[in-house]
């Protein structure tokens, strides 16, 4: 069982897991075994509450499909089952973004302090300005 939340919690096996041969340099077996791990999640045919799906469907990250499948691809670690436990960790991240809610902004007004100080530092600057002018001989 995978947890998410108190409430929802997810069966392992809906989540399927591929072994595959991690990219990049390597030592002696870096041919011969499979320690990376694709992580393969169908969104529609999961035990998720419905509130889940719709937001993890409506989501623009480029590790859900099309088709609503959640691709994670785990190659960190030397050891598949380190690969596997974090792809798994990523897998409950995304999910339990999806359920944080963004508090709305309050627009604020500036004090009339700061309103007072910005007028006075304008008039400051005019002022400035008008003593670089030409001078008058009359």
């Amino acid at each position: 069982m995978l947890y998410i939340s108190n409430n929802v919690s997810l069966d392992e096996n809906e989540i399927v897991f591929e072994a595959i041969r991690a990219q990049g340099s390597g030592g002696q077996k870096v041919n011969k075994t499979s320690v990376a791990i694709h992580l393969r999640f169908n969104i529609a045919a999961s035990s998720l509450p419905e509130f889940y799906k719709e937001k993890l469907l409506a989501l623009k990250d480029k590790r859900i499909t099309k088709e609503g499948i959640i691709v994670i691809k785990s190659q960190l670690h030397r050891s598949q089952e380190q690969n596997r436990s974090e792809a798994l960790e990523r897998l409950t991240a995304l999910i339990k973004s999806v359920n944080v809610t963004q508090k709305k902004r309050v627009p604020t007004k500036p004090t009339k302090g700061s309103v007072n100080r910005r007028l006075l530092s304008k008039k400051k600057h005019a002022h400035n300005k008008r003593l670089r002018g030409k001078v008058d001989r009359e």
